[in-house]
C-alpha cells in the first residue's frame, strides 16, 4: 500500500498552462493559501492602483477596495488602472473592474465611500490584513484604531516626489501608527476642524507631488509584505522601510512602542445578530436583552453624531443627522438669521432617546458594524450580521 506525501512534500510538477506556474516554483508559495485569502485595501490611487495590480497577478483570493474620491486627470499620470474615458467615474469601481479584468479567477469588490464612516468594523475582522494606500492622518488613524480592535495587521505606505515609506504593523505586540504620532500632528488634525468640531470649509486635503515610480516601487513592498504575512512568514512588525530616491538611500527602522497609546484597545469576540443596520436602535437594545443584557442599555457611537444644529440667537433648529466628520463648517449657520449655530453633537443613545427610534443606519452605524451596547454596569459586543450578504457583489453600493 502507497501512502501520499504531504503537502508540504508532494512532487512538484510544472504546467505552462497554470498562470502561477513560475510562482509555485518559489519552494514556500502556497497558491491554494492566497486564493482563500481576503485582503482589504483602503484607497485606489496611485499606490492603491499599483496594490491591486500586483493583488491580480499573484491571485489573491478576495480583495475588498474602499475610495472617497473619482478619477480625476491627473491621476492618469500616476495610475496604471485608469483611462481618460474613466474621468468623474469612482475610483474604487474603475480600479476594481480594470484589476479583476488582469486575473479573473480573483474578486476585487469596490466601495464608493468613506473608509471612517461607510466601513463596519466586521469588515476589517473579515479580512485576514488590511493594505493602508491613504494620503491623510485622519483616515490613516482610522484604520489602525480599527485593525486593533479586531487584531489586523495592516501595512500602511506614504510617498512624496521619489521618496517613500512603507510600515508594517502587527497588532497587539508592535508599535502602531498612533504610537508614532508626534504633538505636531496631533496638532495638523485638529486643524481639520473649527472650534465645534465640525470640518473647516478652507482646509482641504494636500495635493502631494508624486511621480509613479515611487507608488510603483513602495506598492510592491506592501504587498511582498502582505504575501508574507499570509504564508504565515515572520515579518518585522512595529518598523519602517524609508527610501530616498535622491540619494538611493534605503534604511529600515523600529518605531517606537507607546505603552499609553489610544489605539492599543482590543474589542472581545462579538456577539452575532441576526439584525443589519437597517434595524431600529430599540431593535438593537431588544436583541442585546436576549443576549442577557441588563438594561437601562445605552448604544455608544464610534462615530459622534450631529443630531441637528440649533441658533443660539433666534432659536432655530435644523436636523442634520449625519456623522460629524462630513458636516462642514458652513452648515452650522443658521439660513434665517445667518448667525453661527451651535452643533448638537451625540455620543451615546439611550433608552429613553428620541432617536431610539431611528434606524442604526440613520444614527451613523455603517452595515457590518460591531456595535458597544453598555447596560447593567457592563458592556457587550454585538456584530450586525445580518448585514454579511451584502458582503459580495452588493457590498458595493453606498448605502
Amino acid at each position: 500500500m502507497t501512502t501520499q506525501p504531504p503537502l508540504d512534500e508532494a512532487p512538484l510538477r510544472i504546467d505552462d498552462d497554470d498562470r502561477y506556474s513560475r510562482l509555485r516554483l518559489i519552494p514556500w508559495w502556497r497558491q491554494e493559501r492566497l486564493a482563500a485569502a481576503k485582503v482589504l485595501v483602503v484607497g485606489a490611487g496611485a499606490l492603491g492602483n499599483e496594490v491591486l495590480k500586483n493583488l491580480a497577478l499573484v491571485g489573491v483570493g478576495t480583495t475588498y477596495v474602499i475610495d472617497l474620491d473619482s478619477v480625476e486627470p491627473s491621476n492618469l499620470s500616476r495610475s496604471v488602472l485608469f483611462r481618460a474615458e474613466d474621468g468623474g467615474l469612482p475610483k474604487a469601481v474603475v480600479a476594481a473592474r480594470r484589476a479583476g479584468e488582469l486575473n479573473p479567477e480573483v474578486a476585487f469588490i469596490p466601495m464608493h465611500g468613506d473608509v471612517i464612516t461607510d466601513l463596519g468594523l466586521g469588515l476589517f475582522a473579515h479580512v485576514d490584513l488590511v493594505i493602508g494606500c491613504l494620503d491623510n492622518r485622519e483616515a490613516r488613524l482610522w484604520v489602525n484604531r480599527q485593525c486593533w480592535k479586531v487584531g489586523r495587521p495592516w501595512i500602511d505606505a506614504g510617498i512624496q516626489e521619489i521618496q517613500g515609506v512603507v510600515k508594517v504593523f502587527t497588532p497587539p505586540a508592535s508599535a502602531c501608527y498612533e504610537c508614532t504620532m508626534t504633538e505636531r500632528d496631533y496638532q495638523l488634525l485638529n486643524l481639520r476642524y473649527s472650534c465645534p468640531l465640525l470640518r473647516r470649509d478652507d482646509i482641504l486635503a494636500g495635493k502631494v507631488p508624486t511621480a509613479p515610480t515611487i507608488a510603483s516601487m513602495m506598492a510592491s513592498l506592501q504587498v511582498q509584505e502582505a504575501l508574507k504575512l499570509l504564508h504565515g512568514m515572520a515579518v518585522a512588525g512595529g518598523t519602517a522601510m524609508v527610501f530616498n530616491g535622491v540619494g538611493n538611500q534605503f534604511y529600515t527602522t523600529k518605531l517606537p512602542f507607546r505603552e499609553d497609546c489610544l489605539s492599543h484597545e482590543t474589542y472581545p469576540q462579538p456577539i452575532e445578530l441576526a439584525i443589519g443596520n437597517d434595524a431600529t436602535v430599540r431593535d438593537l437594545f431588544n436583541a442585546a436583552a436576549d443576549e442577557g443584557l441588563e438594561g437601562p442599555a445605552s448604544l455608544a457611537l464610534d462615530r459622534e453624531l450631529v443630531e441637528a444644529v440649533e441658533c443660539p440667537r433666534c432659536g432655530g433648529r435644523r436636523e442634520l443627522m449625519r456623522p460629524r466628520t462630513t458636516v462642514r463648517q458652513a452648515e452650522a449657520e443658521c439660513p434665517d438669521c445667518r448667525q453661527p449655530g451651535r452643533p448638537v453633537v451625540v455620543s451615546a443613545i439611550g433608552e429613553d432617546s428620541p432617536l431610539a427610534s431611528r434606524t442604526l443606519a440613520q444614527v451613523g452605524v455603517p452595515r457590518f458594524d460591531v456595535v458597544r451596547v453598555d447596560g447593567g454596569g457592563s458592556s457587550r459586543f454585538f456584530l450586525l450580521a445580518g448585514d454579511r450578504d451584502g458582503l459580495g457583489s452588493g457590498w458595493g453600493e453606498r448605502p
